[in-house]
């Protein structure tokens, strides 16, 4: 909070969702895997083949959170709101977990 109350810009309280990214050898093993990674919920899963034929799968949860809480230095949210970003963040993390 006392960072925050000194801070003269923007600031965002933010969350990035889980990612793992996997190198296969066979697409059919990256298409194993996004199939197994989608039954399991990561719903932002995708299958990526570079230019030299590079196949990457990329699990990607869907728990993000991105909430601004100040404005030119101005606190828009209250001390009891943060707290609260912080459980729902703590509770995602043990989701990625």
């Amino acid at each position: 909070m006392t960072a925050l109350e000194k801070a003269t810009g923007d600031a965002v309280f933010k969350f990035e969702p889980f990612v793992l990214h996997v190198l296969c050898r066979e697409l059919q093993d990256a298409q194993l895997l996004h199939s197994v990674a989608i039954d399991s919920g990561f719903r932002n899963s995708g299958i990526t083949v570079g230019r030299g034929g590079k196949i990457t799968m990329a699990v990607r949860s869907t728990h993000c959170l991105e909430v601004p809480l100040s404005h030119k230095g101005k606190l828009m949210v209250s001390e009891e709101y943060i707290e609260y970003l912080l459980h729902v963040a703590n509770q995602k993390m043990e989701e990625n977990i």
